[in-house]
């Protein structure tokens, strides 16, 4: 189980690396005068990069986050709150996944109406989620 609960881990830090950086990038495109062509197509690519190795990563750092609740059954029985308060986080984390690749594909098709500041604190949002996942792992509270 220990072996299942590290690379479990080490997928989900490196998850979280790609949905740290990705809006940072966003706020970047969002600066980008109209006539620095090149300085977006390179801020898109690597966007499209880092949103296909993110989406990698996040399917082994659910599949085994997966096999230690059902497999192993960590998260089940009576003091188990904590589990389902972190399970609703891992949906929004998803959907946050989520809304980066509909930002993506607006910004490809030149349609951002949003500022970078707006972007700046859309970047929060994962930051505040690790946050609580780990405090409810670690901490168990109900």
């Amino acid at each position: 189980m220990l072996w299942v609960k590290s690379f479990h881990i080490v997928f989900v830090a490196s998850w979280f690396a790609g949905l740290f950086y990705l809006p940072r990038i966003f706020v970047n495109l969002a600066m980008v005068p109209p006539e620095s062509v090149a300085e977006r197509k390179r801020l898109l690519l690597m966007a499209r990069k880092l949103m296909r190795f993110t989406t990698l990563l996040a399917f082994p750092a659910l599949l085994l986050g997966l096999w230690l609740w059902v497999g192993y059954g960590i998260g089940w029985g009576v003091e188990s709150g904590w589990m389902h308060a972190k399970l609703v986080l891992v949906v929004l984390i998803l959907a946050y996944h989520r809304t980066c690749g509909v930002m993506l594909r607006r910004f490809e098709a030149g349609g951002n109406r949003r500022s970078h500041v707006w972007y700046r604190w859309f970047n929060e949002a994962p930051v505040v989620m690790l946050v609580l996942v780990v405090l409810l792992v670690v901490l168990k509270p109900f």
